[in-house]
């Protein structure tokens, strides 16, 4: 049975990136539903999908999942073989506990520095809760690096679930130039290269969609050369 995910700009959206490159890293084969956000009749067009009117959706057959880390477990129990968690007791503990933890926190960072890859790289000042945010979310990533990171990487070594829902927030460092250590910069490097990142990214660049709000030089749009063509 065929699956379909349902996500938004690839410049902003960052819920559905989680979503994508779970499945993308994965080898799981989908069709996409792009459906352009801060549109008129972007929630309407959502709702025929999703009764929660947000990207992402996955679609498996009568099954409609329509929150991200919803999605990654659902996709983690109908392939088992992704490895989309680790296989590890406690390591699997710890990454569904820093994922539910990214799910539901760090709102000023996300609201401060909004996912924006066509964006030049340029230090933004940062408040005080967002400073905590980025301490905070820096200790998340040294703490399973050295715990669970051999072998890759990654935050648990192989690419997995809990990197798909920390993606975002690697963008967003390096958007905004934000201070780290060298195991969080490490990191953040390791998002930007891989393939299934660079695919989003690149597709994203030939976006030309503008969302004000999530703009931070508004009224200015800046772009990198690469997406400004």
């Amino acid at each position: 049975m065929s699956l379909t995910l349902v996500i938004g700009n690839k410049n902003y959206s960052s819920w559905s990136l989680r979503a994508w490159i779970a499945m993308t890293s994965s080898g799981i084969t989908f069709d996409e539903v792009f459906i352009p956000l801060a549109l008129p009749d972007t929630k309407e067009r959502i709702k025929r999908h999703s009764p929660a009117g947000k990207v992402p959706v996955l679609i498996d057959g009568d099954a409609v999942i329509f929150e991200s880390l919803a999605i990654l477990e659902h996709l983690a129990e109908r392939f088992p073989k992704a490895g989309l968690w680790p296989s590890e007791p406690v390591a699997r503990a710890h990454a569904r506990s820093i994922a539910a933890e990214m799910h539901a926190g760090f709102q000023p960072l996300r609201s401060h520095c909004p996912m924006n890859l066509w964006r030049p790289v340029e230090r933004l000042a940062l408040t005080p809760e967002v400073e905590a945010n980025a301490a905070r979310i820096t200790e998340i990533w040294r703490t399973a690096r050295e715990r669970f990171g051999k072998g890759g990487p990654f935050l648990f070594g192989k690419f997995g679930a809990a990197d798909a829902m920390f993606a975002p927030v690697a963008t967003r460092f390096h958007t905004y130039d934000i201070a780290c250590d060298s195991v969080s910069r490490a990191y953040i490097d390791a998002i930007h290269a891989h393939p299934a990142f660079k695919t989003w990214r690149d597709a994203a660049f030939k976006e030309t969609l503008v969302i004000a709000q999530d703009e931070v030089d508004w009224p200015k749009v800046k772009k990198l050369p690469e997406a400004a063509a």
